[in-house]
C-alpha cells in the first residue's frame, strides 16, 4: 500500500501526487491539515511534521524523493 500525508498548498505533495497518477500507481492520500489523526500517524511513522512523507509498504520517504521512490517501487515488483 501506498500512502502520502499532504497538505493542499505543498508543491511538493502535487509533484508526488502526480508522478503516482501519471504511473499509474495507486495511492492513497492523507490530509494532515485537516485529519489530525492522518498527523499525527504520519509523525509516528517519520518523526517529520514536513510533507509529502510517503509510505511505501511500510518504507518511509520523507519529501518527493523521486530515486528512493523508484528504489522502492522496483523492490515491490
Amino acid at each position: 500500500m501506498i500512502k502520502i500525508y499532504t497538505t493542499a498548498v505543498c508543491p511538493y505533495c502535487k509533484m508526488a501526487k502526480q508522478y503516482f497518477e501519471k504511473n499509474k500507481i495507486n495511492f492513497e492520500e492523507a490530509n494532515v491539515e485537516s485529519d489530525a489523526q492522518a498527523r499525527e500517524e504520519m509523525f509516528q511513522k517519520s518523526h517529520q511534521m514536513g510533507v509529502p512523507v510517503i509510505d511505501i509498504d511500510g518504507e518511509i520517504v520523507v519529501g518527493f524523493d523521486r530515486s528512493a521512490i523508484e528504489k522502492l517501487l522496483k523492490a515491490r515488483s
